[in-house]
């Protein structure tokens, strides 16, 4: 592998790497709260209700940007990453933002 091909790889890849799949793969509840786990936020700021558009969202953030394959697999829903992605994306990093628009735009 060239440097250039492993500096492409940086850029976003690391997103691309820990996503799942497919979107199949996104098994997140569609409502109550959600709690998680310490390696991902810190303690008075894990509970998430799931049913409150902010909340879901401000959830999502948290794992798009700092999950790991299954984190995103166990506390994403797919039907609701969908519906909240035109206003989830603006607040993500644009690395991030763009390695998933890929994943969600060839279905996961």
């Amino acid at each position: 592998m060239s440097l250039t091909d492993l500096l492409r790889r940086g850029q976003g890849g690391a997103i691309t790497r820990r996503l799942p799949e497919s979107l199949d793969d996104l098994h997140g509840p569609e409502q109550g709260v959600v709690v998680l786990p310490r390696h991902l936020c810190p303690p008075g700021l894990r509970e998430f209700d799931v049913a409150d558009d902010w909340h879901r969202r401000s959830l999502y953030g948290i794992v798009l940007t700092q999950g790991r394959r299954n984190d995103m697999a166990r506390f994403v829903n797919a039907r609701l990453l969908r519906q909240d992605w035109p206003v989830l994306c603006d607040s993500l990093d644009p690395k991030i933002r763009r390695g998933c628009e890929r994943w969600l735009n060839r279905g996961g």
